[in-house]
């Protein structure tokens, strides 16, 4: 991955685990905030319950020293046995309600505290009830406090998890970048000598047109026409292999593919060539339909890939066995060939775009053999390679075989 991509994946993970902290911290938020309001709302009525109950009473539950009773008889006030905080009685309410018999509820900030304080008539008396909030107000710091250090934890704590959860929120944009990238060094790599074949040859041609001459052999245009072949043959690859990729993961394919019409016309296509490089070419295949769910344009191509990789490399008098058949449900495709072969310990490697192994010569194992891959795993299936060097190779197929393995079949022995 190039700094540019990777400066694009890490925007995406901290903007997501932005996004996470922020909704988690508002969320937090706003529970707290509700507590809060609930815990303010019950306590103000519970104050608004002991103002009333001393008025009417004289007395209050709370605790003594914050509470306090004063009776007025319209010339004197008894401010009882403990001392009252500096300010009161509030002498102005106790003449008011004494003149208007009304009562009246008001609050007092001094003193770093709230003060409550209820003046009402009591036969022909004035009482007037005084309540020091300051233990609530200490409840409520306390739980501002508690909240606002979970909010910090919680908030750091979505932080870190929104990281965690952005790695696998943001691999589909990694694989996307991965597919982009090694879609472009495919066609890149592929395309590259096809394209400058076609030039040069082009170039001769016109060459030889201008000097008006009749120099244009057909071997020239058939060699120009080969050339623009395969540079359709590799185009037709990129685009499989781009809609492979594409397709969603886990979906299999819908229609039922005939596979053994499929691979009779294909060992049939490939029976004139086989006859010119003298290479026997036979099928065993069952005499009646053998159905699997996939494409039939990319069953196709697997089948018509693996026999042209064996041509290519069975050496004039040897042998190419196509085999195929139905076992325990599912389809088994077995192309042998007694050709070069290969060393085991490049088997795993064969299906690897543009491996090479040692000593494969002009063997194409690159996009080709890669794509085979790719088409079998998205029809859930298995694709394995056999071989050793200078005993032929084996190539088998399983269809449709998620989660069931192919035997192998040995190579047969040449005479």
């Amino acid at each position: 991955m190039d700094p540019a991509e990777r400066a694009v994946v890490r925007q995406a993970r901290l903007r997501i685990a932005v996004l996470v902290g922020l909704v988690f911290g508002a969320l937090l938020v706003l529970g707290g905030g509700i507590s809060y309001e609930a815990l303010v709302r019950r306590q103000e009525a519970q104050i608004q319950r002991e103002l009333e109950w001393g008025t009417r009473y004289g007395t209050i539950d709370g605790p003594p020293t914050c509470s306090w009773i004063f009776e007025y008889d319209g010339a004197t006030v008894d401010t009882g046995l403990d001392p009252p905080p500096p300010g009161f009685p509030l002498h102005d309410a106790l003449e008011t309600v004494a003149a208007t018999r009304t009562a009246e509820t008001t609050t007092v900030t001094r003193d770093g505290t709230v003060y409550h304080v209820r003046t009402a008539a009591r036969g022909d008396r004035v009482v007037q009830a005084v309540f020091d909030a300051r233990f609530q107000l200490a409840d409520r710091r306390h739980l501002l406090l508690a909240f606002s250090l979970a909010a910090a934890v919680g908030v750091l704590a979505a932080a870190l998890a929104g990281l965690l959860v952005s790695r696998r929120a943001v691999a589909p944009l990694v694989e996307a970048l991965a597919r982009q990238r090694r879609f472009v060094a495919d066609a890149s790599h592929e395309l590259r000598t096809p394209i400058a074949q076609v030039y040069t040859r082009a170039q001769v041609l016109a060459r030889r047109a201008r000097a008006g001459g009749t120099g244009v052999s057909p071997d020239d245009l058939d060699r120009l026409v080969d050339t623009t072949r395969r540079l359709g043959e590799i185009v037709d690859d990129l685009l499989l292999s781009a809609q492979l990729a594409a397709a969603p993961a886990g979906q299999p394919p819908k229609p039922q593919v005939d596979l053994t019409a499929l691979v009779g016309a294909a060992v049939a296509a490939e029976a004139d060539r086989a006859a010119e490089r003298q290479v026997a070419l036979t099928l065993d295949a069952p005499g009646e339909p053998l159905p699997v769910p996939g494409v039939e344009s990319a069953l196709r191509r697997v089948v018509g890939e693996l026999l042209a990789n064996a041509l290519a490399h069975t050496p004039a008098g040897g042998r190419i066995a196509v085999t195929l058949r139905a076992v325990e449900g599912r389809a088994e495709l077995t192309v042998v060939d007694t050709g070069d072969g290969f060393d085991e310990a490049d088997a795993r490697r064969l299906f690897d775009r543009f491996h090479r192994g040692a000593g494969a010569g002009d063997r194409r194992f690159g996009l080709g053999l890669a794509l085979l891959r790719e088409v079998v795993t998205s029809h859930h299936g298995t694709i394995d390679a056999q071989g050793r060097p200078g005993r032929g190779a084996t190539f088998t197929v399983c269809l449709p075989a998620p989660t069931r393995e192919c035997r192998g079949w040995a190579p047969p022995t040449t005479s």
